[in-house]
């Protein structure tokens, strides 16, 4: 092997590691968060209670989704965008939604703050919470 291959390799080398680590490095994107606070059965029979706390972070949409449940919520600080069957409204701090089972919905966040909501859920016991549509 001539001097200006192996240079020309070592050169390929290094920038192919530097590469991958920068491919590596790269922040995953940001998820909704969920925290289950309280899970309780109810009294009506096959039905359970969830509450659940739900921060989006900047820039985050959930994705169009249903719910065996119906959901109330309540948004405790930032701004959220709540698209309920195609229908956007904006939502702030000190406002609630509503989503009826089955209704296809989202929640997102296209503000430059984390928006945090609690969720109750009465939901039909146990289905799983959500179906994702996308």
């Amino acid at each position: 092997m001539s001097r200006d291959t192996l240079i020309t390799s070592a050169i390929l080398g290094v920038l192919g590691a530097v590469s991958l680590a920068t491919l590596k490095a790269q922040p995953e994107s940001p998820k909704p968060k969920q925290d289950v606070v309280l899970k309780q059965d109810m009294t009506i029979p096959g039905r359970e209670a969830l509450m659940v706390k739900v921060v989006l972070p900047p820039g985050v949409a959930e994705g169009r989704h249903t719910h065996p449940a119906e959901v109330f919520g309540f948004v405790v600080s930032g701004r959220i965008d709540s698209e309920v069957e195609g229908k956007t409204t904006t939502l702030k701090a000190g406002d609630h939604f509503y989503f009826a089972p089955e209704q296809v919905h989202q929640n997102m966040n296209k503000s430059s703050e984390p928006a945090t909501t609690y969720v109750v859920f009465v939901a039909e016991k146990g289905k799983p919470l959500t179906t994702n549509l996308q």
